[in-house]
């Protein structure tokens, strides 16, 4: 990957990183369904996909940290009784 290739990659994953689960989950469907359409060139296709990858990521990162909260409480709940 060149330098410039790699600073947008970055910058995109910066992005993504500042998403709310909401957010992502919704870019998510909307990159699918242009996917699915089809009709975009290979490039295009290949840069939806990697959008798609790290939105999906970032969903993961979202649904992990709430099952890890609820958890958390659950435990605190179990030692408090």
């Amino acid at each position: 990957m060149t330098e410039s290739t790699q600073s947008s990659a970055d910058d995109r994953d910066a992005d993504v990183a500042q998403l709310s689960y909401e957010q992502a989950r919704e870019e998510l469907v909307a990159v699918v369904s242009q996917l699915e359409a089809g009709g975009a060139s290979l490039e295009q296709s290949l840069a939806l996909w990697e959008r798609g990858e790290a939105l999906a990521a970032r969903c993961e990162a979202w649904l992990e940290g709430a099952r890890q909260r609820l958890e958390a409480a659950r435990a605190q709940n179990d030692a408090d009784a």
